[in-house]
């Protein structure tokens, strides 16, 4: 058997066995990203083409050796996922959050790269992770020791990655070779999508020093609208905000327990409270406002907790595992100290 032939039967036993791959890989990162308060554009992920895979093994040293001896060992990106931001600021909070949850085999910044060189072109963030046996979701204990790649970039640094692909290799062949003009606008156009990324982080910048002191009327009902704006209200920038479109979801969660005051998301949210749910934890990344949410009312409701939200969310099938891992955490660390308050 050949070595090509030895690859795709790995390749087509690996798909048999992980049908789901690409499904998996994308929840849990959203989870993570989502977990951490991050906000962010898109999260894509997907299993690599057996075409792409074995072109990909055939490449070449400009020596003629081999870049991939062992392709199935040496090719990390089988699994790929893609995380697009609005602004560059997020990258390296994006990085952490990751880097907590998985192993780091290797990060490479492509933009910096390219700025070294003196140039301006492909932009993004490159990151080899590997599943650890432990301290990772549920869905992806079955991958466990497996590596997956993750590219992290802005929304315009996507746009002109994928533009450029399109011109330069789909529409031209393998060679990757265009007219001078054309290389030259595609260099312009990098240099302006830059440009326009460092006044998008300046926007961002501007916006986080926003004053929120402004008085609270408890007995208001908050909605999802204003639920983000009421959190920071209560605790500042402590907590960082979640996604917007998860706010529905919150407000579901909290009216399934009949909280719909800020008075009784004050009380939720106590000092206290917040603090006996991230001893129980052990959070490795800083939870944003819906998943510290969603963890204090299991502290305080328990299996009722789980029984009313359980088929909620964005991966019904997956939650109740999680929330009763969670809940198993938090009833073993409050064990010697009573109920929630």
């Amino acid at each position: 058997m050949t070595n090509l032939q030895q690859l795709h039967q790995r390749y087509q036993e690996f798909c048999t066995r992980y049908p789901n791959a690409a499904a998996d890989f994308l929840g849990a990162i959203e989870d993570v990203l989502s977990d951490a308060g991050l906000t962010y554009d898109h999260v894509t992920a997907r299993v690599k083409e057996w075409r792409s895979l074995r072109s990909k093994s055939r490449k070449r040293r400009p020596d003629g050796t081999p870049m991939y001896p062992h392709p199935w060992q040496d090719i990390h990106d089988l699994i790929g996922v893609r995380v697009t931001t609005y602004h560059s600021t997020e990258i390296p909070r994006i990085i952490e959050a990751l880097t907590e949850v998985f192993e780091v085999r290797r990060s490479v910044d492509k933009t910096a790269q390219t700025r070294v060189s003196g140039s301006f072109g492909y932009g993004s963030h490159h990151l080899i992770l590997r599943v650890p046996p432990a301290r990772v979701a549920p869905v992806l204990q079955a991958y466990a020791g497996r590596e997956f790649e993750v590219q992290i970039r802005t929304v315009l640094q996507h746009a002109w990655a994928e533009f450029e692909h399109d011109i330069r290799y789909k529409r031209h062949g393998n060679t990757g070779k265009l007219a001078p003009e054309v290389d030259r606008a595609f260099t312009l156009a990098a240099g302006l999508i830059e440009l326009a990324d460092q006044q998008f982080d300046l926007i961002a910048a501007q916006q986080s020093a926003t004053d929120t002191t402004a008085p609270i009327d408890l007995d208001v009902k908050f909605t999802a609208e204003t639920l983000p704006g009421i959190i920071a209200l209560l605790h500042g920038n402590t907590i960082p905000q979640s996604r917007l479109e998860h706010y529905h979801w919150l407000e579901e969660l909290l009216h399934a327990h009949g909280l719909t005051t800020v008075a009784q998301l004050t009380e939720l949210m106590s000092p206290a409270n917040l603090e006996r749910v991230k001893t129980a934890l052990h959070y490795t990344f800083q939870p944003g406002q819906v998943r510290i949410i969603d963890d204090l009312l299991l502290a305080a409701f328990g299996e009722e907790h789980i029984a009313k939200t359980g088929t909620t969310g964005n991966f019904p099938a997956q939650r109740p595992a999680r929330l009763r891992h969670r809940l198993a955490l938090i009833n073993a660390a409050q064990a010697g100290e009573g109920r929630f308050k």
